[in-house]
């Protein structure tokens, strides 16, 4: 939800969760409505947080044919946490999303891509979890996350689980991000088709592409406190973003992250 982000965790407790208006419900329910229009797969990395209060959601995902994967438990980030911590965590949500689901949790994506040189025993513990598979890199310079010297493309982790990097163009011998987020807010629609586009001419890939459910909700509350760069970049252009995700639908052929990369669906 809008005030779980990392951009605002220093202005917003933890501990002041419950007391926040929860809006990723009815967000994601206007997504699971626009993929059912676009008959669209997608692959949901949910909080256990949100899943515990809001399990009729986490039904409708399952029950809709997408795919149901880990976010965390409380949206810590993997860099913050200790190795106990981080499985602890980790192990509640898995039990979590099961439980409420139904459903074999085969996926896991750190909070804002918190995997990185200091902290590769997180393969490890998704491992000794039971995962499969995580996305949680994005090798690209970044002021927040990013490791621009990781592997591009999905590649199996000597730990045995799978990693998923966040896709990226080659542009003066560096990485650049194409993966959605606030890159995709940021540009017009045609720019970010057209990287796209490049992507797939230039790489034999699949293209993946995430986004968050408040980013399709101009109307959700301001939070006082934070940077005038976080205001601007978790602010900008909400408004438009509805328009570009269908627009993405209609251009593109989508299917959920385990059924594209671990069974191979074209």
């Amino acid at each position: 939800d809008y005030f779980q982000v990392s951009a605002f965790e220093g202005v917003i407790a933890r501990s002041d969760w419950p007391k926040m208006s929860l809006r990723v419900e009815q967000n994601t329910f206007r997504l699971l409505e626009l993929f059912a229009q676009y008959k669209v797969k997608s692959t949901f990395f949910t909080l256990g947080w949100v899943a515990k209060r809001c399990p009729d959601l986490i039904r409708t995902i399952v029950e809709q044919g997408h795919e149901l994967a880990s976010h965390g438990y409380g949206h810590q980030r993997a860099t913050l946490m200790s190795r106990q911590e981080f499985f602890d965590d980790v192990e509640r949500s898995k039990k979590t999303l099961e439980d409420i689901s139904g459903h074999e949790i085969m996926g896991y994506r750190a909070p804002s891509f918190s995997v990185n040189d200091s902290n590769t025993w997180v393969f490890e513990v998704l491992a000794q979890l039971g995962f499969q598979y995580s996305s949680s890199t994005y090798p690209i310079h970044h002021d927040l996350y990013g490791v621009p010297n990781w592997p591009r493309f999905i590649y199996q982790r000597k730990e045995g689980i799978i990693e998923i990097p966040v896709p990226t163009i080659r542009k003066n011998d560096k990485n650049t991000g194409i993966g959605g987020g606030g890159f995709f807010r940021l540009y017009p629609y045609w720019f970010s088709k057209k990287r796209i586009d490049r992507f797939h001419q230039e790489e034999n890939q699949p293209y993946s592409f995430y986004f968050h459910p408040w980013e399709i909700d101009p109307k959700q509350p301001k939070v006082d406190g934070a940077s005038m760069k976080s205001k601007f970049r978790h602010y900008l252009n909400l408004s438009t973003m509805q328009d570009k995700i269908e627009r993405l639908l209609q251009d593109y052929n989508w299917s959920s992250m385990r059924d594209v990369y671990l069974n191979n669906a074209s």
